[in-house]
This record gives structure tokens, C-alpha cells and sequence, in this order.
């Protein structure tokens, strides 16, 4: 009696192993949902509102997420099911297969709603509070140094993509270089766009026509190369931290590891710090200190020092940090293919990446990209940084499309909790690159 009872309890847990979950819902189950979500969508009806957008975000993720997880190649060294949810969504609404209203949907909640904000927001907390004090202050110290190696790497590589390719090296680093290297739209190509105006006297449109298209490649290659950095790292294990950017040496990092238990309480309270640290920030970057020496701060930027200041002087209370760090973990792991669905829909031209996609544009911006890779790997391990690590934050997020960029290289590099630092690259990044925009502009023209 007791061996059948066995040999039905092995069945059974062996039938449990077997049977597919979606986001910890039985398959069929989860197709009931979806077939109820795009026959929504199909019929017009779809909400225009944060629950119409999740639905749709939640469903195409789920579908594009498990398929990217489990095709070989693509879920090794492009990136899996995240890249397949960001361009796949992105493909819907270039070829209008995705119905108007529904792209209305998922944009209103990336944008208006700024979903994306609050996501990034809860990252940043959770993840800057999670590194050991130790640890981050040797970050601070020599990551700044990294990101202007990088560049300087960019510079280089980029000059011999010019020479194989014919482009004279002024042009390689005014239009090349400084796009791709400049933090993304918002903070990078827009406002370089009006120091070159500023200073050569040229049309700022006639920068953005060309830097956008630009960055944009750049932005695809950065999101290969994580994927490819992350297949190095698992061959050659001594190359990365695993997630980890600092060396421990000569200290234990496991020393301020908790065994704090977490309950709901402390999640929500996790909420409230990432919300306030943010209006922190907002309230830095609008009203008390908006620019430094003339380079405007941005909110992400001043949230980022902020909350590593905060850490590294100790004054939050351990069950917050655990419950910050407890909540970022959650909307990594459960956000993460919704997040990208979004930036597909709301912020990617599908359009403009194949107009600008030619041989000499894809070889340049794919040497500059090497070069950020190179000079950030190199320096960073003299410093103290794992390699991989170090190219994939102080690198290839300064060479991806800003935030969202920021997003979907981590996503394919599989190291979400690296988001604080991608945020340093983005945003202190991308403002030292238009105090090196507005040097170079006025030297070569």
C-alpha cells in the first residue's frame, strides 16, 4: 500500500515538473486569458487605460518571452525572449498587424501613464541598495574614469571604421560618435542636436535626421553584444561577477547579507522609498540644482548619487533595503518581458532602423561599439571591475538608446541588478558627452 501510495506521489510530482506555466498559470488556462486579451484588441474594444495596455503587454510578452526562451542561438546570443518581446512588438506595429487602438493603449502606458519611469525607479532603489557599502564606494570612485575610457575606446575604433569605410574622421566623431555615445534621444541626440546648432550654426534637424537613425543601429548592436558578453562570461567564468561589477578583495562582500524575514510590509514600504527617492531626484533636477556648470542633471541621474550616498552613510533601516531589493527583484523577474513589449511599441521606429541600415553606417557604429567594449573592459579591470560587467555598463549602455536601451541590453545580458550603474551611463554619461559634444563642435567647425 505504501509503495503504490509512493509511486503515485512520484507521478504525480513528475507530472507537475511536466506541465507548462505561464507567469505561474497553467498553459491552458493562460490561453483562455490571451484568446480573450487579442480578441479585444482584434474587435477594437481594448481599454485605453493601464489595464488594457498590461493585458496586452502581459499577453504578447508571455507569447514572445517563452518562444525567444526556447529557440536556439537567439536565446544564447541575442538575447532571448526579452529582444524577441522589443522587436517582435515592435515588427507588429511597423507591419499594422497590431490594431491602432492597442498601440494607443500600450503607448498612453509607457508615456502619459509612464510606466517605464516607475519601473526604472524601483530598479534603481532596489538595486543600488542591495550592493554592499564597501563595494559601492570603490564603484563610484573609478566607474566615472571607465565611461571616459570608453569613449576615448569609441573614438579610436571608430576612426579606423571611418578609414576602412571612406568616412573622414571629423565626420566619424561628429556624427557617428557623439550620437551613439550621447545617452539616448531625450538626453543625448535632442539637446546635442542644439549645441550643434549653437555652434557651427548648422540646422539641428539636419543632425537629428542623420543621428537618430544612427543611434538607433548602435542601440541593436549594444543589445548583440550583451547577449554575446553574457555567452562569454558563462565560458569563461573569470571574466564576470555574475551580475556583480566590483573585485571584492580583501574584504568579505557576504558581510552585510541579511536573514531578515520579508514580509508585505516591508515590499510596500520598499515602494514608498523607491516613490520618494525618486521625487528626491524630480525635486534636484527641477528646482534646487538643475545643472552643473552648465549641464543640465538629469532626475535619474541625481537618484542614482542620491540613493548611494544614502546607502553608503547607512542611515536606511536593513528591512527597507531588504524590501526595496525584494521588490526590484519582483518587477525584474515578472516586468521584464512587459517592460520590453512596451519600449517595442512606444519607443521603437522599426521604419527607421531599416532606412538606416546600409553597409558603411552598420560598420562604423559596429566599430564604435567595439571600441566602448574594449576601452571599458581593459580600464575597468585595472580599476577594480569585472570585465563584462564593466563593458556592459560603462560600455555598451552609453553606446544603447538611453533608458529603454539601458533596459534592453541588461535584459539580453541577463543583469538587471546592473541597472543603477547603466543609469550612471545614461544619464552623468550622457551629460559629460555634451560638455565633450559642445568642445569638439567648436574645435572642428
Amino acid at each position: 500500500m505504501e509503495i503504490t501510495q509512493g509511486v503515485k506521489a512520484v507521478q504525480g510530482e513528475k507530472l507537475e515538473k511536466k506541465q507548462i506555466k505561464v507567469y505561474g498559470i497553467p498553459l491552458p488556462l493562460f490561453a483562455i486569458f490571451a484568446a480573450i486579451t487579442i480578441g479585444a484588441s482584434i474587435a477594437g474594444v481594448l481599454p485605453v487605460s493601464i489595464v488594457g495596455a498590461l493585458g496586452a503587454c502581459l499577453v504578447l510578452g508571455a507569447i514572445f518571452g517563452e518562444i525567444g526562451d526556447r529557440i536556439p542561438i537567439w536565446n544564447e546570443y541575442i538575447g532571448g525572449g526579452a529582444i524577441l518581446g522589443f522587436l517582435g512588438s515592435a515588427y507588429l506595429v511597423y507591419s499594422k498587424i497590431m490594431p491602432e487602438k492597442t498601440v494607443e493603449s500600450i503607448t498612453v502606458f509607457m508615456e502619459d501613464t509612464d510606466f517605464l519611469t516607475l519601473f526604472i525607479a524601483v530598479l534603481i532603489t532596489g538595486s543600488m541598495l542591495s550592493v554592499n557599502r564597501k563595494l559601492l564606494m570603490r564603484a563610484m570612485v573609478g566607474y566615472v574614469p571607465t565611461i571616459i575610457m570608453g569613449v576615448v575606446g569609441a573614438m579610436i575604433f571608430g576612426a579606423v571604421g571611418g578609414l576602412i569605410t571612406g568616412v573622414p574622421i571629423t565626420n566619424v566623431l561628429t556624427m557617428y560618435v557623439l550620437p551613439i555615445m550621447g545617452g539616448g534621444t531625450g538626453a543625448g541626440a535632442l539637446p546635442m542636436s542644439e549645441i550643434y546648432a549653437a555652434t557651427t550654426g548648422g540646422d539641428p534637424k539636419q543632425f537629428l535626421s542623420f543621428a537618430l537613425p544612427i543611434l538607433t543601429i548602435a542601440n541593436i548592436i549594444s543589445i548583440f553584444f550583451a547577449a554575446i558578453l553574457n555567452k562569454l562570461g558563462q565560458k569563461k567564468p573569470v571574466l564576470t561577477g555574475n551580475g556583480e561589477l566590483v573585485r571584492g578583495k580583501g574584504f568579505n562582500a557576504e558581510d552585510e547579507k541579511s536573514n531578515l524575514k520579508i514580509t508585505h510590509k516591508e515590499i510596500g514600504a520598499g515602494l514608498v522609498l523607491s516613490i520618494g527617492m525618486f521625487l528626491l531626484g524630480t525635486l534636484m533636477s527641477k528646482a534646487i540644482l538643475p545643472s552643473i556648470g552648465g549641464v543640465k542633471i538629469h532626475t535619474f541621474a541625481y537618484m542614482v548619487l542620491l540613493v548611494a550616498v544614502f546607502n553608503m552613510i547607512n542611515i536606511i533601516p536593513e528591512e527597507l533595503k531588504q524590501g526595496a531589493k525584494k521588490l526590484q527583484s519582483f518587477f525584474s523577474g515578472q516586468f521584464l518581458w512587459v517592460i520590453m513589449v512596451g519600449v517595442g511599441v512606444a519607443y521603437t521606429d522599426l521604419a527607421e532602423i531599416i532606412a538606416a541600415i546600409n553597409v558603411t553606417n552598420v560598420v562604423i557604429a559596429a566599430f564604435i561599439v567595439t571600441g566602448a567594449v574594449m576601452g571599458t573592459a581593459l580600464f575597468g579591470y585595472l580599476v577594480g571591475f569585472y570585465p563584462i560587467e564593466s563593458a556592459i555598463t560603462a560600455g555598451l549602455c552609453m553606446a544603447n538608446r538611453g533608458g529603454s536601451g539601458d533596459l534592453a541590453v541588461l535584459g539580453a545580458a541577463k543583469r538587471m541588478d546592473l541597472i543603477s550603474f547603466a543609469q550612471i551611463s545614461s544619464r552623468l554619461g550622457g551629460g559629460i558627452m555634451l560638455v565633450i559634444a559642445s568642445i569638439v563642435f567648436g574645435m572642428l567647425f
